[in-house]
């Protein structure tokens, strides 16, 4: 698993992620729309307690929440990500967990970007 502010841990801003070895060499910037969709694409984003997105690899957004199950769908757009879950919408900056002790735009969420876990 790779940590990065997204097992590489990711930091969602205004969304967010856990930083390996792998995620060291991240650099303090934004992802591309293009890096977004590769690394997102068929994971789940988690604090690994309380909730958890799970980004299907056809736009479909599962999200789970102290129990509670959601849905909706995702797109990455001009280097964001994005989110449609009825009420709850908007796009957001990507970026590696070591570049959020810089941050200057407010963090949304904080997570680790894994494969999904199993659910019932």
């Amino acid at each position: 698993m790779l940590k990065c502010a997204l097992a590489f841990s990711m930091i969602i801003e205004g969304f967010a992620g856990g930083v390996s070895a792998a995620g060291a060499a991240e650099t303090f910037r934004h992802l591309k729309g293009s890096e977004i969709a590769a690394r997102f694409k068929g994971m789940e984003f988690t604090d690994e307690v309380h909730w958890a997105y799970v980004f299907d690899r056809t736009g479909r957004l599962s999200s789970f929440s102290m129990g509670t199950k959601g849905t909706g769908t995702w797109r990455v757009e001009k280097d964001k990500l994005c989110f449609d879950r009825g009420s709850e919408q908007g796009c957001y900056n990507v970026r590696p967990e070591r570049a959020a002790s810089t941050a200057r735009q407010r963090l949304i969420e904080e997570g680790v970007l894994q494969k999904p876990a199993v659910r019932q």
